[in-house]
């Protein structure tokens, strides 16, 4: 399981969850030259360890876990893997 940011975070992009990050799954950070490019920040399932600390500190409450991503939200998920799939 992975966790998800979802629609709460379009147009946002509070960063606060990259901060919170162990294993810098949460992308694009400020630093990368595609921040400005995207409407959401993203959660690499591959490096993500499931460990949760995003959720509380995500200020918009748009990061859920895979399996608990609201039915109106669930388009997020594949949203998500195919922003990594991109960069393969």
């Amino acid at each position: 399981m992975t966790f998800v940011i979802t629609e709460r975070c379009v147009g946002i992009k509070d960063t606060s969850c990259v901060e919170s990050c162990p294993v810098d799954a949460i992308k694009p950070t400020l630093d990368d030259e595609e921040f400005d490019d995207v409407d959401h920040l993203f959660i690499d399932p591959a490096t993500c360890i499931d460990c949760g600390a995003c959720v509380p500190a995500c200020p918009s409450d748009a990061i859920f876990a895979e399996a608990d991503v609201p039915d109106q939200w669930k388009h997020y998920i594949a949203k998500n893997a195919g922003y990594f799939a991109k960069a393969c």
